[in-house]
């Protein structure tokens, strides 16, 4: 499992999560902290990732985006049960520029899109029926074009300053090893299980 570069085996590792997982492989555990030091954990997609970062988009008014504004710095967690694998990832987080959002947004459903600006994400919903009343307000206001990205939606990079690499092993004597940054290289290092 010991390699040099710790996103060549996150790439061999996705892509063998890919093939293995019945759907998607790139979900992640996203894990941000409140301004009173309370963590905040829930599951997101992998929209990117090379050797600058991990890339995720979010809605920047949601507890999230709050978060994030507030204490810029997150931590990943993928798990494929399947393939007895988990990767965590730790680091500080700076947003796509606007060129990268609008690319990735674009990209997206028509209706993905639409909601991105029904949704007031994180804020109390009064019931399901009014959901569908802003969603249904959303679709005429952009009378079946393309809505463009909302300004309070956007994405965030994790620049790794730590990788660990988890592999399940028989009697939990699992395989775990850590990367991090070292003056242009990354330093690794085994862990007790």
């Amino acid at each position: 499992m010991l390699v040099d570069d710790p996103h060549r085996l996150f790439d061999d590792w996705m892509a063998e999560a890919e093939a293995a997982e019945p759907n998607d492989a790139n979900a992640m555990t996203v894990a941000t902290v409140g301004p009173d030091g309370q963590p905040s954990a829930r599951i997101l997609l992998l929209k990117g990732h090379d050797p600058a970062g991990f890339v995720f988009y979010t809605n920047l008014q949601s507890r999230k985006g709050e978060e994030i504004a507030a204490t810029p710095k997150a931590a990943l967690l993928f798990y494929w049960k399947s393939l007895g694998r988990q990767v965590r990832i730790e680091g500080p987080l700076t947003p796509v520029t606007a060129a990268e959002a609008d690319a990735y947004f674009a990209s997206r459903p028509r209706m993905s899109r639409i909601g991105a600006w029904a949704s007031e994400q994180s804020r109390p919903l009064a019931s399901r029926a009014a959901l569908e009343a802003r969603v249904a307000e959303m679709e005429q206001r952009f009378d079946n074009g393309d809505p463009p990205r909302p300004e309070h939606w956007s994405g965030f990079r994790v620049t790794p300053n730590r990788i660990e690499f988890w592999r399940d092993g028989a009697f939990r004597l699992h395989d775990r090893i850590i990367y991090t940054p070292d003056r242009g290289k990354w330093r690794t290092q085994r862990l007790f299980p």
